[in-house]
């Protein structure tokens, strides 16, 4: 006879919603964290790989195109914050995700190196306070930051905001 104790494992679904439900196990003989349902929503795992990607040294900022102009004029009104999600899209399956990311890099980085760099946090991040695993990472390199094109625009602009 062994003395082991078994415990039940937690089972994922795919929520209707949008999300990996965790579904627990019930009755007063299993253990009280796995009594229950959490649901995690496709928003909050992109957040997360959105905070681990700018976390990364050598990248500037997140997002592509005319969602980095749009960000950017909201971001300078009074009040407004930078979107923690711009340029993040991502993929829940029941025990998957896959995360697409748009990025800037600074000048004089190696990008490949920098890619790698944000795989291994977006990763990480997510696995680690999800429970998901991540197949993918995909990153487009969208941009290059010069400090130079930053001085250049704020010198353009009008004299009063």
């Amino acid at each position: 006879m062994s003395d082991t104790i078994s415990r039940p494992t937690a089972q994922s679904t795919k929520t209707g919603a949008g999300g990996k439900t965790l579904q627990g196990r019930t009755g007063a003989g299993t253990a009280p964290e796995t009594r229950g349902r959490t649901t995690i929503a496709d928003s909050v795992v992109e957040k997360i790989a959105g905070m681990a990607a700018r976390e990364v040294p050598g990248i500037h900022s997140l997002g592509a195109g005319m969602a980095r102009t749009f960000g950017a004029v909201r971001d300078r009104v009074p009040g407004g914050h930078p979107s923690v999600t711009r340029g993040v899209r991502v993929e829940v399956g029941e025990r998957q995700a896959a995360v697409d990311l748009d990025v800037v890099v600074e000048y004089g980085v190696a990008i490949v190196d920098v890619a790698g760099d944000v795989r291994t946090n977006v990763i990480g991040a997510v696995e680690r306070m999800t429970g998901l695993e991540v197949v993918e990472v995909n990153i487009a390199v969208d941009d290059v930051y010069l400090p130079d094109e930053q001085d250049k625009q704020e010198e353009t602009e009008g004299r009063v905001r």
